[in-house]
């Protein structure tokens, strides 16, 4: 298992020590041909917008922990911050109630889907730590992640324009 994990680990690591150069080449090689960003735009208030990112960053942030506690084999660990931090149960802490109303319905029913995708994972977690077959929580895992791939894929928060000379006096 150990020679397994080991040559990812050295794929990795000699990709870092290749130095800048070949991995900014590499860089702008995927950036020039990049499709055209065609997201749709979504503005919220300043406030919420800031609030959403660091929603969004705490959503990163959770999937990196369960990922940590899938890797230990802490599966109820692995759904307690599931549900706890993204899914259903985790809708009032995110203030979704004041952020929904500046949301296109497509988002609205992205995040909704998400939400209920963190809640089914974490089921399928602890089942995990019931049965010892983590394959329906890693499956689950895929469906959630996927949830959030396709929302920023089809949406971008966007800034508020600054106020014109106008609206400033």
């Amino acid at each position: 298992m150990a020679r397994a994990l080991a040559l990812p680990a050295l794929l990795v690591l000699a990709a870092c020590a290749a130095g800048g150069d070949e991995l900014h080449s590499m860089h702008a090689l995927h950036a020039m041909t990049a499709a055209p960003d065609t997201r749709e735009g979504v503005r919220f208030p300043p406030a919420l917008r800031e609030h959403t990112l660091a929603n969004m960053r705490d959503h990163l942030a959770t999937l990196q922990a369960i990922q940590e506690a899938l890797a230990r084999g802490a599966y109820d660990e692995a759904a307690d911050l599931s549900e706890r931090r993204l899914g259903l149960s985790s809708l009032e802490a995110h203030g979704a109630h004041e952020v929904a109303p500046y949301m296109p319905a497509g988002m609205q029913e992205a995040g909704t889907a998400m939400h209920k995708a963190a809640s089914r994972f974490a089921i399928e977690a602890s089942n995990a730590g019931a049965t010892g077959d983590p394959k329906p929580a890693f499956a689950a895992l895929a469906t959630l992640t996927a949830q959030c791939v396709a929302c920023h894929a089809a949406y971008k928060l966007e800034n508020q324009p600054p106020p014109s000379n106008s609206q400033q006096r």
